[in-house]
């Protein structure tokens, strides 16, 4: 090859490179699924439009750290999961699966969500102490303030799913 060619060549690829490099990024996006009248797919601004929700809770540190976001609960019954007074018999064998981007996931029954059978607020958190989370722990995390570990403050979660056992 000439010269001329490993130029060109190499032209195009910065081209390319460029061109890819300056397509925006979508936003990122939680995905709540399964047992659901409607699909979800709500980035921070969507969740902003949602009942808000704030809470202090213990950090694995146990530091005293200020939450915010959306109540686990409101997200379900924005996407028609069955609650409230229709949470009985098949409907409380019901579980929600929340699953991070690196594979990790934790289990939830209904009852555990649903303010008619429980004091706990599990809330799907977009900021902690007034800010965005940090890279690692965001855009989205799972904060269960009454769980004595932070097993199930899934980090970085992608999907939430509504099953009933098979």
């Amino acid at each position: 090859m000439t010269k001329v060619a490993y130029f060109s060549l190499a032209l195009i690829a910065v081209m390319v490179v460029s061109s890819v490099a300056a397509q925006p990024t979508a936003a990122p996006a939680l995905i709540v699924d399964g047992e659901v009248e409607k699909t979800l797919k709500l980035s921070i601004p969507a969740l902003q439009k949602l009942k808000q929700t704030e809470l202090t809770a213990k950090d694995h540190g146990g530091h005293p750290r200020l939450y915010n976001g959306v109540a686990l609960f409101d997200i379900l019954k924005e996407a028609g999961v069955t609650l409230g007074s229709q949470l009985r018999g098949k409907n409380l064998l019901k579980y929600v699966t929340v699953k991070a981007i690196d594979g990790y996931e934790v289990i939830f029954s209904l009852p555990e969500i649903d303010p008619e059978f429980t004091t706990q607020t599990i809330l799907v958190a977009y900021e902690e102490d007034g800010k965005p989370l940090l890279e690692g722990d965001g855009p989205f995390r799972i904060v269960v303030p009454n769980d004595k570990k932070h097993a199930r403050w899934i980090r970085d979660i992608t999907t939430i799913t509504v099953a009933l056992p098979k």
